[in-house]
């Protein structure tokens, strides 16, 4: 049996070819499929980032400080939609059930146990342990994951980079997705929130201004004697008055670029400054600050940054011993708490761009605490390997070593009692009691490979030393939890006993309240299995890095049928047990029988894979079913494909392509209606000077062309087309990004106004082949916010998901040209899928905050 990094990856070659296109801003190259190399979930992750944030950024791929208050704002001056949203998905999520193991790419058995989405932040006070996820708020448990509140709902983003409890107890949260290193889901800057263990953050909390804004934020730390706050931003390094001053504006004190500092001519400035780290040196009366600016493809201006007058100013150092300055990329500094002992994971670049198993250069410790050292190695990838990783080549395969993605996840640290007790975060967790001299893998990447494990649990020798992979946050108990270490990871928290011997973590993501799960989709069928309640349902979804999760009352929560990452999702309203789902990359896999298979060769049929073979497929591609013809289903990639076998489907072979959307273009969404298709599409990709998007249909009855696009209608990307119910000429395109008045760059004009424009095609075609249409803004009073999907329920409803939540109005209203909008109690994180249920109700699915429902 071969599981989900075994199977179904991107070569090698796409990882390097991603890296370094994003390092000179160019254009990525085709993501296809190139079989089973496992050396590329980190080119996937790159991927990812990197159309992610083109919907949000294109044209030039820079948004202005400000763009996040303006457009919360807004929202907020939305009078509040009738109805009340339940969130479905909080309740258990066990990824190890047995009876759901993917014969191509299993979840189950692999350790994780009870997951939810990625943490990037954890702080711990005497009574209660703060969890923030990537794209889910901050969230407090004071009775050890029993239950878990959700406390950052009122914040106008759920986007959290780092997490600190200060000396007077108040939690410091920083906003922006720590690990993307580039702009995918920014923040709106710093919080400050005095009574975490009994009150909730909001907007009134905030610390200083706009400077902040449109930045992820990947460490905060305090410098006590010198009274200051530091924050490694993605424009450099900030500092402010750590008490007082709450709305001083924050310092940028670090940026060696755009301060002049340095020449940064080698890289595209969007990827200036980039701070990855700050720490504060103990015993050195607050005056010695340390920082790591560099992007992780490279750069001249990577490196090691030394203050010694607590941030007043700042000069370049290149480390002695066995570091290589010229090498320098993602770095993470942790002290002991003396301060006598400094230790470093550090990026490789070189490595990341040669396509090297691993990107990690090293865990390097200086003995002096001197930022110059001189460094000792006390780990690489090969040494780490041989700790008892799951990730030994023997093991997982030659291309998918130690520190393969080192420039996405990483920690490190220090045992606040013991300065050669050290913890390192990679895709798995290592502990070292001697200083590093010797190392062991207490958090495995998964059991699969090793000798212990087997598909039956009854043969399954493994211990408890796994967590879910991809390592970004750590943090040492105190009070009620002294003695234990927590960590967060791309499957949620993790807690364990720091004594030495342990053998077994204990996730507190299990009570399933912890609901910080990453949807890409939603569909919902009828249950019509045995023993299902009347009128009850199947929720699907595709998650980030957590498969395909399923929910329905004959399961206690939620399992794990498709393995891996999850995408796009289509479902058989009659059947909910009938559903297509997506790996990545279009890469489809159908079930008839809700994907119960227990690992055995005999349930091997269970799933098959149904993928058309594409050059040129998004990250998450689209597919669907024909909104009014359930036996055609449509899917873009380069090309748009049609399949009319569906359920009777048996290969790839069954889709037929029925367009070509252009050369060097890939469809970003795509809708079918009475067979009239509709598909967006981005060509280059990248923002920069050759992004380009457009609309490919058959609407005109003359076969397929490219509808003629205006200058007036937004360069930015197409990310959603809704046909319109009445008028087959027509449809309803939805464009990410921000309007021109918060973008920046050489071409931000073009990036026009609004989210909502509607299409009408006239039937013509002129000489080039083009399909005329007329184009309106059809926004109304829609905030300048990033949209993501429109539905047109069958009720008249109209509900828009953008990346603050949802959105809705009449479709008489959207008819009239300018329609009134008004905001659904759904909590301000992305929203990336709608959908009507075959039960009465409308669901939604966001990227960080679960599935919410309803009623129609």
């Amino acid at each position: 049996m071969r599981h989900a990094r075994f199977v179904r990856k991107r070569s090698l070659a796409v990882l390097v070819a991603v890296a370094s296109a994003a390092a000179i801003g160019v254009g990525v190259p085709a993501h296809a499929d190139s079989g089973a190399d496992n050396d590329s979930e980190s080119a996937e992750l790159m991927a990812r980032f990197s159309e992610q944030d083109a919907a949000r950024t294109a044209p030039t791929g820079l948004v202005a400080p400000g763009a996040y208050s303006a457009a919360y704002a807004q929202l907020s001056g939305l009078p509040a939609a009738a109805g009340s949203w339940t969130e479905v998905t909080r309740t258990p999520y066990n990824a190890d059930d047995p009876r759901y193991r993917d014969p191509s790419a299993s979840n189950s058995s692999g350790g994780a146990g009870y997951v939810t989405g990625r943490i990037q932040g954890l702080a711990v006070d005497k009574s209660c342990v703060f969890a923030g996820a990537a794209g889910g708020g901050v969230s407090r448990s004071c009775n050890g994951g029993t239950s878990w509140t959700p406390i950052s709902d009122a914040l106008p983003t759920q986007s959290i980079g780092y997490l600190a409890v200060a000396s007077d107890g108040a939690l410091w949260l920083a906003t922006g997705d720590g690990t993307t290193g580039s702009s995918t889901y920014v923040g709106t800057g710093v919080y400050r929130l005095a009574r975490p263990d009994s009150s909730s953050f909001s907007p009134a909390d905030r610390v200083g201004g706009t400077e902040l804004e449109s930045q992820v934020i990947r460490k905060l730390v305090f410098d006590i004697p010198s009274n200051k706050v530091f924050v490694a931003a993605s424009r450099g390094v900030y500092s402010h008055p750590l008490v007082g001053g709450a709305t001083t504006a924050w310092s940028n004190i670090l940026a060696p670029c755009r301060s002049g500092q340095l020449s940064c001519a080698d890289v595209n400035s969007n990827y200036w400054d980039i701070a990855n780290d700050v720490a504060v040196q103990p015993g050195t009366n607050g005056q010695v600050i340390l920082a790591n600016v560099a992007w992780r493809s490279g750069a001249a201006y990577n490196g090691f940054y030394l203050s010694t007058n607590a941030g007043a100013s700042w000069a370049k150092v290149d480390p002695t011993g066995a570091i290589n300055p010229k090498d320098i990329g993602n770095a993470t500094m942790a002290y002991a708490a003396d301060g006598s002992q400094l230790y470093v994971v550090l990026e490789s670049p070189s490595q990341l761009l040669s396509g090297a198993a691993s990107a990690l250069q090293g865990v390097y410790v200086s003995r002096s605490g001197a930022l110059a050292g001189p460094y000792t190695l006390i780990a690489n990838s090969e040494k780490l390997a041989q700790s008892g990783s799951a990730e030994r080549k023997q093991r997982i395969g030659g291309g998918y070593q130690p520190g393969v993605q080192a420039w996405y996840n990483q920690f490190a640290g220090v045992d606040p009692a013991n300065p050669n007790h050290v913890y390192i975060g990679l895709e798995e967790v290592y502990e070292s009691w001697d200083g590093g001299a010797n190392w062991n893998t207490i958090g495995r990447y998964w059991n699969f490979g090793m000798d212990c494990w087997n598909y039956l649990d009854a043969l399954n020798t493994c211990d408890g030393n796994v967590v879910h992979s991809d390592q970004h946050a750590i943090a040492f108990g105190t009070g009620s939890t002294a003695g234990q270490v927590f960590v967060g990871n791309d499957g949620g928290v993790y807690r364990r006993s720091m004594a030495a011997g342990t053998t077994s973590w204990t996730s507190l993501a299990r009570s399933g309240q912890l609901d910080a799960l990453q949807y890409y989709s939603v569909a919902v069928g009828k249950n019509v299995q045995p023993g299902a309640a009347p009128g009850s349902v199947q929720i699907w979804g595709g998650l980030q890095d957590n498969g395909v999760s399923l929910l329905d009352s004959t399961n206690s929560g939620q399992v794990s049928p498709f393995g891996g990452d999850g995408g796009d999702q289509l479902v058989d309203p009659n059947d909910g047990c009938r559903t297509v789902g997506e790996y990545v990359d279009l890469t489809l896999q159908m079930t008839l029988n809700c994907g119960k298979a227990d690992g055995s060769a005999a349930s091997d049929s269970a799933i098959i894979n149904i993928g058309p073979e594409d050059p040129l497929p998004r990250f998450i591609a689209p597919f669907s079913a024909d909104q009014t013809d359930a036996n055609t289903w449509v899917a873009g990639g380069e090309f748009v494909w049609v399949n009319t076998k569906t359920w009777a489907s048996t290969s790839g072979a069954d889709w037929v392509q029925a367009a070509d959307s252009g050369a060097g273009h890939s469809i970003t969404s795509l809708a079918s209606r009475n067979h009239t298709v509709w598909a967006g599409w981005c060509g280059s990709c990248n923002p920069g000077g050759a992004f380009n998007r457009g609309l490919v249909s058959n609407a005109g009855g003359s076969g397929y062309h490219q509808v003629a696009t205006p200058s007036s209608v937004p360069l930015r990307m197409v990310t959603g087309v809704t046909p319109d119910p009445s008028d087959a000429s027509s449809a309803y395109v939805v464009f990410g990004g921000y309007s021109r008045n918060w973008v920046d760059g050489p071409g931000n004009l073009a990036a026009g106004t609004g989210h909502l424009w509607k299409v009408t095609v006239t039937g013509a075609v002129d000489a080039a082949g083009n399909e005329q249409a007329t184009w309106s803004d059809v926004s109304g009073n829609l905030p300048d916010i990033p949209g993501d999907h429109l539905l047109i329920a069958s009720t008249g409803r109209v509900l828009l998901g953008t990346d603050l939540g949802v959105v809705e109005t009449t479709l008489s209203s959207l008819r009239t040209g300018s329609p009134s909008w008004s905001r659904a109690a759904v909590p301000a994180t992305i929203a990336t899928r709608l959908v009507a249920g075959p039960d009465g109700n409308l669901y939604v699915a966001t990227y960080g905050r679960g599935i919410w429902r309803t009623t129609l």
